[in-house]
């Protein structure tokens, strides 16, 4: 199967975005994941076509990133940070009781393709720990009992809404937006949490 002429037309219009071309590989590879549901050889091959790189250059970005997936994605891709401070918070036994949940290893989807389990490095948003991202938004302060009824709400195709962020939506749509294409969202939701606000009000001396 080959890219198609319309994501073509789009993978060519992010690399007209930059002064180098090569530049945009990072989003051109976000848009792949977006319609192919991970990085394929097509995609490969379509992005080095576009910026003049060898097929072996391309993949080995695509490799190089964890974010870049060579094996399907379900509906929702689901990380729990597993890095020392969620680690010792509880992201270690939210990752084991999810996998127990779900039946699935790390990197590995349920099977009614509805979620994707990853153990995820650090997100920079310790002072929530311990951190659970759905399809790259923010889940603050979670429990193995949140997060399991967190998973359940997504394969019932319930609305779940980011702590610090919008409505979820698909994991291919939030690829789209990472390859720079606006859904008119980025407004929606706080962008901030108490524990960072805190911290500015104590620097402007209001306490």
């Amino acid at each position: 199967m080959t890219i198609n002429a319309t994501t073509y037309a789009e993978l060519q219009e992010i690399a007209a975005r930059y002064p180098q071309e090569r530049s945009g590989l990072l989003p051109m590879l976000h848009l792949v994941q977006s319609t192919e549901g991970r990085v394929t050889a097509d995609g490969i091959n379509a992005c080095a076509e576009i910026l003049g790189l060898t097929a072996a250059e391309v993949s080995g970005v695509a490799t190089f990133y964890t974010m870049y997936k060579r094996k399907p994605v379900g509906e929702h891709h689901v990380g729990v940070c597993t890095n020392t401070l969620c680690a010792v918070m509880g992201g270690d036994q939210i990752f084991a009781e999810l996998k127990e949940h779900l039946q699935v290893g790390n990197d590995e989807t349920t099977t009614d393709g509805k979620v994707t389990l990853e153990h995820v490095e650090c997100n920079a948003a310790c002072d929530y720990a311990p951190v659970v991202m759905v399809n790259w938004e923010f889940f603050d302060n979670q429990t193995p009992e949140s997060a399991k009824q967190l998973v359940d709400d997504l394969r019932a195709g319930k609305t779940v809404t980011a702590s610090r962020g919008a409505k979820i939506c698909s994991w291919r749509e939030a690829e789209r937006v990472l390859a720079g294409f606006d859904d008119g969202r980025a407004d929606e939701g706080p962008s901030a949490g108490e524990a960072s606000l805190a911290g500015l009000r104590t620097l402007d001396g209001d306490q």
